[in-house]
């Protein structure tokens, strides 16, 4: 065994102590169907802020797109980061952290499912939610699964990827059914922690090394690559401006729209933390994200121009490696990132888990039954699906079944478009008439469907994949458009009971 491999075991094994004992410590406040979805309301302004911003960037953040657009696009695909930083996090903490928290506090709404429900007034859009929820999300867990078997395996070749898939679902059932949403917030405060110490580090070690040389080095170096110089040095992205555009785009307005980062705003206790929230979870993304890619736009440097066996998913394990594989700093180092991508991930992956499992136990399941379902059962029931979806999302990785790895392109775009007309609009404007509501998550969910086919029939399946993120950022642009256009020709049908809960607004 190396000294690369000692001490990251001797990091994992650390870590996995202390989610277990997260997980153990914070059994006792998730007894209720409150405490286990959302900490009894009562989570404060850092570990909610953590939270969101663990969720928000996971491996793939790091393997999949800095690596790809680092060495793709060059500098300019920091913008993607700042984008995230300003649009996916302060704008939508400005905007809708507190309305939301009011909002499914007076509704008593503990999942998105459950707040369409009551804020439309419709038990179909509660089910339609939930079955959009399972279907997309638990593929998109499946991805994070992948990023880190690829990372893994770059620093133990010969351990098979599903190994280390499967250490990662067992690590996070532990804490996750033991502790739920209290415990992941936590964890996710140390592990916000781990990434941003790593990302600092990272950064550093990067641009210190020979072969980029600083950052005026940086400008320098890449310029000189032959054919590709000018490209890799444009702020704006040079030939990929429009391919930027909507991937800032899709990453940052997407969030706005995802049940596992608006269920952040749920759980916080008050405004005080949410205004102090707001700061702390900005100047996070914006250390990881514009970090992470500008990590990526070194790596034609680090690697001397050639892409790594294992294409553009390996670029940034091959970056680690090259920079910190020598020296005991070096590896001690390495293996705090090792840490960081999967801590990264974790988060990012017990978020959806979480809200996935609730969408079938609390959503799905009651309104399908007609019958009340008592808090007890579903608390058994919402624990044992958390299991069921790590290990379906374990399967999925591992097998790579077709149907799901496709999923895995639309799973933002889809989820968001359909949800981020209705969730914000039904925030906003007491106007909102649940006829609107329906045609907003409908058109998110027809527009990637449609264009999805017509691509596919006029090219192929893989076509209509890459434009996957154009399709996102349509989807959710029609669904914007289509909730108030349609809620202007439809009555509201309980005008004292939608004022009895824009109420919530003045109760503070």
């Amino acid at each position: 065994m190396t000294s690369v491999q000692t001490y990251t075991i001797v990091a994992l094994c650390i870590y996995a102590t202390a989610m277990a004992i997260i997980g153990c410590i914070s059994y006792g406040k998730s007894k209720t169907l409150d405490g286990f979805l959302l900490g009894g309301r009562n989570v404060g302004a850092w570990a909610t802020a953590f939270a969101y911003g663990t969720t928000y960037f996971s491996a793939v953040v790091f393997v999949g797109y800095a690596g790809n657009f680092g060495w793709n696009i060059g500098l300019g695909s920091i913008w993607i980061g700042v984008g995230n930083a300003v649009l996916g996090c302060l704008l939508s903490w400005l905007l809708f952290a507190n309305k939301t928290r009011k909002m499914t506090k007076k509704l008593g709404a503990r999942t998105m499912p459950d707040y369409f429900e009551k804020r439309y007034n419709s038990k179909g859009m509660k089910i339609f939610a939930a079955i959009i929820i399972f279907v997309f999300l638990v593929p998109y867990s499946a991805a994070v699964y992948k990023g880190l078997g690829s990372l893994f395996g770059a620093v133990f070749p010969g351990v098979e990827a599903w190994v280390w898939m499967l250490i990662i679902a067992c690590l996070t059932a532990i804490y996750l059914v033991a502790g739920g949403y209290i415990a992941t917030a936590y964890s996710d405060l140390i592990q916000g922690v781990i990434m941003i110490v790593g990302v600092v580090c990272l950064v550093i070690a990067v641009l210190t090394h020979g072969a980029v040389d600083g950052i005026s080095g940086l400008f320098e170096n890449l310029s000189k690559i032959p054919g590709d110089g000018e490209q890799l040095t444009n702020i704006w992205g040079g030939s990929s401006f429009k391919f930027l555009c909507f991937n800032i785009m899709l990453t940052s307005f997407g969030t706005w729209g995802l049940p596992q980062m608006i269920g952040k705003f749920y759980a916080v206790k008050d405004t005080a933390a949410i205004k102090r929230g707001t700061i702390i979870s900005t100047i996070f993304c914006i250390v990881i994200g514009c970090g992470a890619y500008l990590i990526g736009s070194t790596s034609r440097l680090i690697l001397g121009g050639t892409l790594p066996e294992g294409g553009i998913d390996a670029v940034i394990p091959s970056v680690l490696m090259q920079v910190l594989g020598g020296g005991t700093a070096g590896i001690i180092l390495l293996a705090i990132i090792m840490i960081l991508l999967l801590s990264a991930s974790m988060s990012t992956l017990v978020s959806v888990v979480l809200t996935s499992a609730s969408a079938v136990a609390v959503d799905l399941i009651p309104a399908v039954r007609k019958k009340e379902t008592k808090s007890e059962s579903q608390m058994l029931l919402t624990r044992l699906l958390c299991l069921a979806f790590i290990a379906c999302s374990f399967i999925f990785a591992t097998q790579n079944i077709p149907i799901i790895v496709n999923l895995m392109s639309f799973s933002w775009g889809v989820v968001s478009g359909c949800f981020i007309g209705p969730y914000i609009w039904g925030l906003f404007s007491k106007k909102t008439t649940k006829a609107g509501a329906y045609a907003g998550a409908l058109s998110g969910l027809l527009v990637v469907g449609i264009a999805t086919l017509v691509i596919t029939l006029t090219s192929d399946f893989a076509t209509a994949a890459k434009m996957s993120p154009e399709m996102g950022v349509s989807a959710m642009a029609v669904s914007l458009v289509i909730v108030p256009l349609v809620s202007a020709f439809t009555k509201v049908e309980d005008k004292q009971k939608v004022d009895e809960i824009f109420s919530c607004y003045d109760e503070e």
